[in-house]
Formats: C-alpha cells, structure tokens, sequence
C-alpha cells in the first residue's frame, strides 16, 4: 500500500484492507472474535477496561502554533514531542506484523472547511465507527488520497505509563506539526471521534469559524436551529425531531455561510434506550450499527437498561440510517440556538430567553447537573460545568469560542432559549423529571419561531426571561417557583445554584472582562 508522506513509516507485514464496506467490516470484526452481532445485526463489542474517554491520557504536543494557542492547563495537557516519537514508534513496531484497517475520508460537510483524515486501525470494529461516523468519499477514486490529518490507533498496545512520559497505559496524543493523532491502549472508540473533533477545534477558529459541540436541525420552512448540551441533557432526543430533518447530532461549523455537519453519522448513547419515545435513533441499530458495552439477553436481544458495563453504551451508525436526514450536511445560519441543562437542583426554568450577554455566560458556564450514583463518591446531586458545552474538546482559550457565539448570534439576530429538561416540583429525589412531551413542546414553540415576540416575566436569580405562555405546556410550570411546595426551600437552592455559578465562573476573571460586565446584576446576587 502507498502511504501518504505524512504517515510512511507505518508498514506491515500482514494484510492491509483499505476503505471496505460496512458489510465488510462486520464480517471481520465477527471472525476476529471483536464482537457479536445482535437480533437485528448490528456488531456489538466491549471494549474493557475503557469504556469512556480518558480525558487524563490525552495530550498535546507543545511545539509550533500548538505551543502558542492551545489553553494549557488540566483540561489541555502538554507533553514534550520526544514523548510522542518514543511512542509512536514503538506503535509502530507493534503493528508491524498487524492486519491494518484503513479508513480514508474527510471531516466537514462544507468543502471550504472540510479536512481530509486517514485512521490507521488495529480492529475492524474501530474502522467500521470511523466508516460510520466519519464523512465518505462516495464513488471517487482515492488512489492518490492525501490525508491532511492521520490517526493512528492501537488499542492493544499498552504503555509504561510515566516510564514513557504518560499517566497510564493509554495515551491520546494530538501533534499538530507532524498532523497525527496516537492513540493506543485503549479499545473506546469515542477516543477516534472526539481526537478529530478536538483538532477541528483548534483549527476553524483560526478560519472564523465558529466550531459547536452541537446537535442541528432544519424545518420545512427552512429555519434552522442548534442544540448544546452535555450528557443525559437530551441533545440528541430532542434533535432527532420527526417534523424536522436532522443534520446532525453532536459536532458542527457556524461560518458565514450557514452551519455544517462535521460528521457523517451519529454517536448516541443507548442506556434506558425508548423505542417509543427514541423512534429514529432506536430504529436506526440495525446491521451495519457499532453498539459498545450494550448487554444482549440469551436471544442477543441488546437489554437497553442494563448499565452493568458502564452506563455509557453506544451506538455509532451513519446518517443514512435515519429517514429523516439532511443529505447535504448543510443548513442555513441559524434562527435558533438551545442550550440544555438538566438541573437536578429543580430551579432553573423549563425554558427561558437569554439576552446576547446572558447567552455568551451561559456558554461558558456549560451547566449540568450530576446526580447520585453515576459516579463514585456523589450522593447528592452536583452542579457540573463544561465550558461552551464541551470543555474537553475545546483546545483554545474559551474566550475566543464565547467570542464566537456572540458575533455569529447578533450578525444573524439568532434567537437563543435555555431549556431545563431536569427536575420541577422539587430536586431530584423530591420532584419529577421534566414531562418529555412539555419539553417538546417547548423546543418546538422556540425552534418555530413562536416566541419570539412572546410576553416574558423577568427572572433576575437567573438573569433570564421566562414566558408566560408556551402552546400545550401547563402555565403553572413555566416558573419553577410556582410547582414548589416549600418557597423557603426553593429559595434556598436558588441560592445554592447561584453560588455555584458564581463560583465556576470566577476562573474566568480577567479573561472574559466584557462578559463579566454584561452580567454583572447575575453575579451580584450571587454575592
């Protein structure tokens, strides 16, 4: 096989299979023993040790523009490149004698910003989730393909942890002069998607280019809106809407153009999987679908309840497996923007409209809440942030992203709403999870364009407006105050939360100044 320049070190002696189909790919993941198939045939694999990122093994090369712009701290760890040499090439050595698969396509539904990738990979399993999730080169013949990003990734590969300048047996390298991402000990195939999304990241703003951590949709009519959202918030529920076309559920570019899909798939999570309430995304794991760490029943029937494993199964299947999908990748710039909280504190409106300023805070704080038991040590529930929704993917300062927001928002006169698909009545333990239905009901109403001349009632604790009315959704709900039956009490997590709030984003001082000064009445209740 002719390598590209950028990766020709890489050779071995054993078979290279290049660009195969998914039917392909599952046929060699089942005979290598990578995994099963499931009742309707999709490959579901386990992948050990690992089944989530690993947000301390990844690394960055500090070296060129990476060294000058990259936000290095805890989140953006820094690593010296004779650490990335040393194991990239015992990687490989490891895979000299390995069948390689080999996936090449590109990044980036709008050609103007679009990055051709090559993934190198140990395990037909990880090639068919990059086959899936990444974007095709449909009938073009790629003979002379030239990747512009290449990745590498050898899951049996184990490092020596400090030994080699790491933490651990796995290890995330991004080196942005020599275009490559390491990525070994780990068999997470999330590890491939978020590495190209990280770089991505780095590289569109230095173009203008807003770059979300987002789900999107479009309407008949043309509008289009955007949803952020961390984990368990209903991002990719609440974008995979029957009345409007998906573009995508997780990684997209704002430019002047309008808004583009990065991915030519989706990467949902499956635990407590609804086929009533999830139609498109429980229809769409069929043959050809990657289901990670999912438990099948003794008729291979995957059990969507069952968390045993981790509680971050997966499925990775491509777009084309959903109806109702915006082939292009494309959408007009948008009329809308969702942020998505799930607040387990029960305080937060179920929806509101944030001013440009209040929208720019709350895109840096990234607020969520954790709740007792999904990890170790929480027996109440905590107040999480991830700046702009995606902090660990988000290699540049958070200003430059908030920055971003603020411009693409006020040049387009996008609307921009925060919906609370968490807790009312009370926190979590005491009240009830957010109707499914109201929070449609909402979504829709914002998406449409119905409330934007609407009547709001101002909330300072939050400095947001809250409206007075949203078709097919209860009045009495819309402010959380009024479904408490205990004032003091709700009064007091506002307090609580605002705290919170106040807290986080104290770390953003000197940095964020404007921000900070647009939304300063927020910050001194918080005081």
């Amino acid at each position: 096989m002719n390598f590209s320049e950028l990766d020709k070190r890489i050779n071995t002696t054993g078979s290279v299979y290049r660009n195969l189909s998914y039917p392909e790919l599952v046929k060699h993941a089942v005979t290598n023993g990578e995994g099963t198939l499931s009742d309707k045939g999709a490959l579901v694999v386990h992948t050990g040790k690992y089944t989530g990122r690993s947000p301390k093994d990844r690394f960055i090369v500090k070296k060129g523009i990476a060294e000058e712009l990259v936000n290095w701290g805890d989140t953006n760890l820094p690593v010296e490149e004779s650490v990335f040499d040393n194991l990239y090439t015992k990687v490989l050595d490891y895979l000299a004698d390995k069948n390689l698969y080999v996936f090449d396509g590109y990044v980036g539904a709008n050609d103007n910003y679009s990055m051709n990738i090559r993934v190198v990979n140990e395990y037909a399993s990880e090639a068919l989730m990059s086959n899936q999730l990444f974007r095709r080169f449909d009938d073009k013949d790629l003979s002379d393909f030239a990747p512009q990003f290449n990745i590498v990734v050898a899951p049996g590969f184990k490092a020596e942890g400090k030994a080699d300048g790491v933490n651990s047996e796995a290890f995330i390298i991004v080196n942005f002069e020599k275009k490559i991402v390491l990525i070994g000990g780990t068999q997470y195939s999330g590890e491939i998607k978020k590495s190209v999304f990280s770089v991505m990241n780095f590289l569109l703003p230095q173009q203008g280019v807003f770059p979300m951590h987002c789900s999107s949709n479009i309407g008949k009519d043309g509008n289009t809106a955007v949803f952020f959202g961390l984990s368990g918030t209903g991002k990719t529920t609440l974008s995979a809407d029957p009345e409007r076309t998906l573009i995508g559920d997780d990684e997209h570019g704002w430019c002047d153009d309008g808004i583009f899909n990065f991915e030519g798939g989706c990467y949902a999570k499956t635990i407590d999987l609804n086929p009533d309430k999830e139609q498109e995304i429980y229809g769409a794991i069929r043959f050809g679908t990657l289901l990670e760490n999912v438990v099948l029943d003794e008729k291979n029937k995957p059990d969507y309840s069952d968390g045993s494993l981790t509680e971050n199964t997966r499925a990775a299947y491509p777009l084309e497996f959903i109806d109702n999908v915006e082939k292009s990748g494309r959408g007009k710039n948008p009329n809308t923007v969702v942020f998505l909280t799930a607040d387990a504190f029960g305080v937060i409106p179920p929806i509101s409209k944030l001013t440009n300023e209040a929208a720019m805070y709350y895109f840096l704080s990234g607020y969520t809440s954790k709740l007792a038991g999904t990890e170790r040590g929480i027996k109440e529930p905590k107040a999480t942030f991830s700046t702009c929704f995606g902090e660990p993917f988000m290699l540049m300062n958070p200003e430059v992203y908030a920055k971003l927001l603020g411009e693409k928002i006020e040049k387009n006169n996008t609307e921009v709403y925060l919906i609370n698909t968490g807790w009312c009545g009370g926190e979590y333990g005491v009240g009830e999870r957010m109707n499914l239905e109201y929070t449609r009901a909402m979504v829709k109403a914002a998406v449409n364009g119905d409330l934007r001349y609407a009547d709001y009632e101002e909330c300072s604790n939050f400095n947001v407006l809250i409206p007075k009315e949203v078709e097919n959704v209860p009045t009495d709900i819309l402010n959380p105050r009024n479904t408490w039956e205990d004032k003091a009490a709700y009064d007091k997590k506002v307090d609580e939360l605002v705290g919170y709030f106040h807290e986080n984003f104290g770390r953003f001082n000197g940095v964020c100044k404007d921000i900070l000064d647009n939304n300063e009445n927020f910050l001194e209740e918080a005081e």
